[in-house]
Protein backbone atom coordinates (compact mmCIF):
# COMPACT_ATOMS: atom_id res chain seq x y z
CA UNK A 1 0.00 0.00 0.00
CA UNK A 2 1.36 3.11 -1.02
CA UNK A 3 1.91 5.72 1.81
CA UNK A 4 0.34 8.95 0.74
CA UNK A 5 3.16 12.41 0.85
CA UNK A 6 1.67 15.66 1.93
CA UNK A 7 4.15 18.44 1.07
CA UNK A 8 3.11 21.88 1.74
CA UNK A 9 -0.74 21.78 1.79
CA UNK A 10 -2.40 23.95 4.44
CA UNK A 11 -6.03 25.01 5.05
CA UNK A 12 -8.28 27.47 3.35
CA UNK A 13 -11.96 28.64 2.10
CA UNK A 14 -13.02 25.24 0.86
CA UNK A 15 -12.29 22.07 2.01
CA UNK A 16 -13.39 18.15 2.29
CA UNK A 17 -14.33 16.10 5.29
CA UNK A 18 -14.25 12.71 5.00
CA UNK A 19 -16.03 13.05 2.03
CA UNK A 20 -17.80 9.78 0.85
CA UNK A 21 -19.43 9.64 -3.07
CA UNK A 22 -21.37 7.42 -4.73
CA UNK A 23 -23.28 6.83 -7.76
CA UNK A 24 -26.28 4.55 -7.07
CA UNK A 25 -24.53 1.67 -4.95
CA UNK A 26 -21.26 3.05 -6.11
CA UNK A 27 -18.66 3.99 -3.97
CA UNK A 28 -16.33 6.31 -6.23
CA UNK A 29 -14.49 8.69 -3.61
CA UNK A 30 -14.70 6.93 0.18
CA UNK A 31 -13.12 8.50 3.56
CA UNK A 32 -11.32 11.66 1.70
CA UNK A 33 -10.18 15.16 3.52
CA UNK A 34 -8.83 17.97 1.30
CA UNK A 35 -8.33 22.17 2.15
CA UNK A 36 -7.93 23.45 -1.12
CA UNK A 37 -4.94 26.21 -0.33
CA UNK A 38 -6.59 29.90 -0.86
CA UNK A 39 -5.05 31.88 -3.54
CA UNK A 40 -3.48 29.17 -5.52
CA UNK A 41 -3.81 26.95 -8.40
CA UNK A 42 -4.72 23.72 -7.13
CA UNK A 43 -4.81 20.82 -9.71
CA UNK A 44 -5.96 17.31 -9.49
CA UNK A 45 -4.89 14.46 -11.87
CA UNK A 46 -5.23 10.52 -11.78
CA UNK A 47 -6.28 8.17 -14.64
CA UNK A 48 -9.05 7.82 -15.81
CA UNK A 49 -12.22 6.76 -13.34
CA UNK A 50 -10.45 7.56 -10.58
CA UNK A 51 -12.58 9.96 -9.14
CA UNK A 52 -11.62 13.28 -9.97
CA UNK A 53 -14.07 14.72 -11.34
CA UNK A 54 -16.54 13.30 -9.50
CA UNK A 55 -14.64 15.46 -6.27
CA UNK A 56 -14.87 18.54 -8.29
CA UNK A 57 -18.50 18.04 -8.76
CA UNK A 58 -19.21 17.84 -5.31
CA UNK A 59 -16.79 20.75 -4.37
CA UNK A 60 -19.65 22.70 -6.40
CA UNK A 61 -22.33 20.97 -5.28
CA UNK A 62 -23.46 19.25 -7.91
CA UNK A 63 -23.48 15.94 -6.04
CA UNK A 64 -24.64 15.14 -2.63
CA UNK A 65 -21.77 13.61 -0.30
CA UNK A 66 -23.07 9.55 0.58
CA UNK A 67 -20.89 10.66 4.14
CA UNK A 68 -18.67 13.54 5.51
CA UNK A 69 -19.34 17.02 3.75
CA UNK A 70 -17.66 19.82 1.59
CA UNK A 71 -16.96 23.41 3.94
CA UNK A 72 -16.71 26.91 2.59
CA UNK A 73 -15.88 29.05 5.25
CA UNK A 74 -16.46 26.70 7.87
CA UNK A 75 -19.96 25.67 6.51
CA UNK A 76 -21.53 22.41 5.23
CA UNK A 77 -21.90 23.76 1.18
CA UNK A 78 -25.56 21.97 1.40
CA UNK A 79 -26.92 24.05 3.98
CA UNK A 80 -25.67 27.38 1.93
CA UNK A 81 -28.13 29.45 0.20
CA UNK A 82 -27.48 28.69 -3.74
CA UNK A 83 -27.15 31.97 -4.62
CA UNK A 84 -24.44 32.76 -1.74
CA UNK A 85 -22.43 29.97 -3.04
CA UNK A 86 -22.64 31.35 -6.47
CA UNK A 87 -21.12 34.74 -5.53
CA UNK A 88 -18.39 32.41 -4.02
CA UNK A 89 -17.82 29.69 -6.38
CA UNK A 90 -17.90 29.35 -9.97
CA UNK A 91 -17.89 25.84 -11.51
CA UNK A 92 -17.11 24.98 -14.96
CA UNK A 93 -18.23 21.04 -15.37
CA UNK A 94 -16.96 18.49 -18.07
CA UNK A 95 -20.04 18.53 -20.58
CA UNK A 96 -21.94 21.45 -19.76
CA UNK A 97 -25.40 22.06 -22.03
CA UNK A 98 -26.58 25.17 -23.79
CA UNK A 99 -29.66 26.50 -24.17
CA UNK A 100 -30.94 25.91 -27.80
CA UNK A 101 -30.10 28.82 -30.24
CA UNK A 102 -28.61 30.83 -27.48
CA UNK A 103 -25.78 33.16 -28.62
CA UNK A 104 -22.40 33.72 -27.23
CA UNK A 105 -23.18 37.08 -25.82
CA UNK A 106 -26.15 35.99 -23.86
CA UNK A 107 -24.74 33.10 -22.64
CA UNK A 108 -21.46 34.51 -20.96
CA UNK A 109 -23.88 37.06 -19.61
CA UNK A 110 -25.51 34.45 -17.59
CA UNK A 111 -22.45 33.93 -15.55
CA UNK A 112 -23.94 37.27 -13.97
CA UNK A 113 -27.26 36.26 -12.62
CA UNK A 114 -25.91 35.67 -9.21
CA UNK A 115 -25.42 39.28 -8.85
CA UNK A 116 -28.51 40.62 -10.27
CA UNK A 117 -31.53 41.97 -8.02
CA UNK A 118 -34.98 42.45 -8.42
CA UNK A 119 -34.83 45.98 -8.01
CA UNK A 120 -31.15 46.21 -10.00
CA UNK A 121 -31.11 44.37 -13.38
CA UNK A 122 -28.49 44.76 -15.53
CA UNK A 123 -25.71 47.57 -14.98
CA UNK A 124 -22.44 48.89 -16.14
CA UNK A 125 -20.40 46.55 -13.69
CA UNK A 126 -21.97 43.53 -15.29
CA UNK A 127 -21.63 44.36 -19.00
CA UNK A 128 -17.41 45.65 -18.30
CA UNK A 129 -17.57 41.89 -16.72
CA UNK A 130 -18.84 40.52 -19.41
CA UNK A 131 -16.77 41.81 -21.75
CA UNK A 132 -13.71 41.31 -20.15
CA UNK A 133 -14.39 38.03 -19.70
CA UNK A 134 -15.14 37.30 -23.34
CA UNK A 135 -11.70 39.56 -24.55
CA UNK A 136 -9.68 37.28 -22.28
CA UNK A 137 -10.72 33.98 -23.76
CA UNK A 138 -10.84 35.23 -27.57
CA UNK A 139 -14.55 35.13 -27.99
CA UNK A 140 -15.76 38.73 -28.20
CA UNK A 141 -15.92 38.23 -31.93
CA UNK A 142 -18.06 35.20 -31.65
CA UNK A 143 -20.55 37.62 -29.78
CA UNK A 144 -23.96 37.11 -32.03
CA UNK A 145 -23.13 33.64 -33.32
CA UNK A 146 -25.32 31.18 -31.66
CA UNK A 147 -23.41 28.54 -29.35
CA UNK A 148 -24.48 25.32 -31.12
CA UNK A 149 -22.95 26.53 -33.98
CA UNK A 150 -19.35 26.47 -33.08
CA UNK A 151 -16.85 24.02 -33.09
CA UNK A 152 -15.77 22.26 -29.53
CA UNK A 153 -12.74 24.12 -28.65
CA UNK A 154 -14.92 27.77 -29.25
CA UNK A 155 -17.59 26.34 -27.48
CA UNK A 156 -15.11 25.70 -24.41
CA UNK A 157 -13.51 28.98 -24.22
CA UNK A 158 -17.17 30.23 -24.39
CA UNK A 159 -18.09 28.50 -21.41
CA UNK A 160 -14.85 29.55 -19.62
CA UNK A 161 -15.86 32.74 -20.63
CA UNK A 162 -19.08 32.62 -18.22
CA UNK A 163 -17.27 31.35 -15.70
CA UNK A 164 -14.70 34.19 -15.61
CA UNK A 165 -18.28 36.59 -16.05
CA UNK A 166 -19.23 35.35 -12.52
CA UNK A 167 -16.08 36.85 -11.02
CA UNK A 168 -15.79 34.25 -8.23
CA UNK A 169 -12.91 34.41 -5.86
CA UNK A 170 -13.38 30.32 -6.29
CA UNK A 171 -12.75 28.75 -9.68
CA UNK A 172 -13.54 25.02 -10.38
CA UNK A 173 -12.96 23.73 -14.21
CA UNK A 174 -13.08 19.82 -15.15
CA UNK A 175 -10.86 19.48 -18.01
CA UNK A 176 -11.11 22.72 -19.49
CA UNK A 177 -8.58 21.77 -21.65
CA UNK A 178 -11.02 19.08 -23.21
CA UNK A 179 -11.31 19.97 -27.22
CA UNK A 180 -8.49 22.45 -27.51
CA UNK A 181 -5.71 22.03 -29.57
CA UNK A 182 -1.95 22.59 -27.99
CA UNK A 183 -2.46 26.64 -28.97
CA UNK A 184 -5.46 27.00 -27.15
CA UNK A 185 -5.16 24.62 -24.26
CA UNK A 186 -1.82 26.92 -23.11
CA UNK A 187 -3.81 30.09 -23.65
CA UNK A 188 -6.21 28.62 -20.83
CA UNK A 189 -3.98 27.80 -18.56
CA UNK A 190 -2.01 30.56 -18.80
CA UNK A 191 -5.68 32.66 -18.19
CA UNK A 192 -5.35 30.28 -15.23
CA UNK A 193 -2.17 31.57 -14.40
CA UNK A 194 -3.02 35.50 -14.85
CA UNK A 195 -6.09 35.52 -12.91
CA UNK A 196 -4.74 33.84 -9.59
CA UNK A 197 -1.38 36.11 -10.18
CA UNK A 198 -3.53 39.19 -11.03
CA UNK A 199 -6.48 38.99 -9.44
CA UNK A 200 -6.17 36.25 -6.34
CA UNK A 201 -8.45 33.90 -7.65
CA UNK A 202 -8.31 29.96 -6.40
CA UNK A 203 -8.37 27.83 -8.86
CA UNK A 204 -8.87 24.30 -8.71
CA UNK A 205 -8.45 22.19 -12.17
CA UNK A 206 -8.79 18.72 -13.35
CA UNK A 207 -6.26 18.03 -15.88
CA UNK A 208 -5.15 14.53 -17.65
CA UNK A 209 -1.91 15.83 -18.74
CA UNK A 210 0.31 15.28 -16.01
CA UNK A 211 3.12 17.56 -17.44
CA UNK A 212 0.69 20.46 -17.75
CA UNK A 213 -0.21 19.71 -14.23
CA UNK A 214 3.17 19.91 -13.00
CA UNK A 215 3.78 23.15 -14.89
CA UNK A 216 0.96 24.75 -13.89
CA UNK A 217 -0.02 23.72 -10.06
CA UNK A 218 0.98 25.32 -7.12
CA UNK A 219 -0.85 22.08 -5.38
CA UNK A 220 -0.82 19.10 -6.50
CA UNK A 221 -3.64 16.36 -5.90
CA UNK A 222 -2.68 12.74 -7.20
CA UNK A 223 -5.56 10.49 -7.11
CA UNK A 224 -5.79 6.93 -7.20
CA UNK A 225 -9.43 4.44 -7.12
CA UNK A 226 -10.74 7.39 -4.94
CA UNK A 227 -8.59 8.18 -2.97
CA UNK A 228 -5.79 10.65 -2.79
CA UNK A 229 -1.88 9.30 -3.04
CA UNK A 230 -0.29 11.89 -3.25
CA UNK A 231 -0.46 16.12 -2.61
CA UNK A 232 1.91 19.13 -2.30
CA UNK A 233 4.03 21.11 -4.28
CA UNK A 234 4.79 19.59 -7.66
CA UNK A 235 8.66 19.92 -7.25
CA UNK A 236 8.13 17.34 -4.59
CA UNK A 237 5.59 14.97 -5.41
CA UNK A 238 6.13 14.30 -8.97
CA UNK A 239 8.28 11.48 -9.38
CA UNK A 240 9.25 8.51 -11.12
CA UNK A 241 7.58 6.45 -8.47
CA UNK A 242 4.34 8.58 -7.91
CA UNK A 243 4.14 8.00 -11.76
CA UNK A 244 4.49 4.28 -11.21
CA UNK A 245 2.16 3.99 -8.70
CA UNK A 246 -0.91 6.29 -10.12
CA UNK A 247 -0.48 5.62 -13.35
CA UNK A 248 1.05 2.51 -13.68
CA UNK A 249 3.60 3.65 -16.27
CA UNK A 250 7.57 3.57 -16.22
CA UNK A 251 9.06 6.90 -16.82
CA UNK A 252 11.76 9.52 -15.63
CA UNK A 253 11.64 13.17 -13.71
CA UNK A 254 13.64 15.49 -15.05
CA UNK A 255 14.00 19.04 -14.97
CA UNK A 256 11.48 21.27 -17.21
CA UNK A 257 13.62 23.46 -19.32
CA UNK A 258 11.36 26.58 -19.03
CA UNK A 259 10.42 26.23 -15.80
CA UNK A 260 12.75 24.27 -13.62
CA UNK A 261 10.01 21.88 -12.28
CA UNK A 262 9.25 18.25 -12.68
CA UNK A 263 8.89 16.88 -16.31
CA UNK A 264 7.43 13.38 -16.98
CA UNK A 265 9.39 11.35 -19.87
CA UNK A 266 7.22 8.27 -20.63
CA UNK A 267 10.24 5.03 -20.21
CA UNK A 268 10.49 3.39 -23.88
CA UNK A 269 7.19 1.89 -25.39
CA UNK A 270 8.67 -0.92 -27.04
CA UNK A 271 11.63 -3.37 -26.98
CA UNK A 272 14.98 -2.38 -28.19
CA UNK A 273 15.58 -4.24 -31.75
Amino acid sequence: MTTEVVAGAGAGRLSARDLTLSYEERTIVEGLDLDVPDGEITVVVGPNACGKSTLLRALGRLLKPTRGSVLLDGAELARIPTRTIARSLGLLPQTPVAPEAITVADLVARGRQPHQRWWQQWSEEDEQAVAEAMARTDVAELADRAVDELSGGQRQRVWIAMALAQQTDLLLLDEPTTYLDISHQVEVLDLCRRLNRERGRTVVAVLHDLNQAARYADHLVAMKAGRIVARGRPSEVVTAELVREVFGLESVVVPDPVTGGPLVVPGKPWEAA
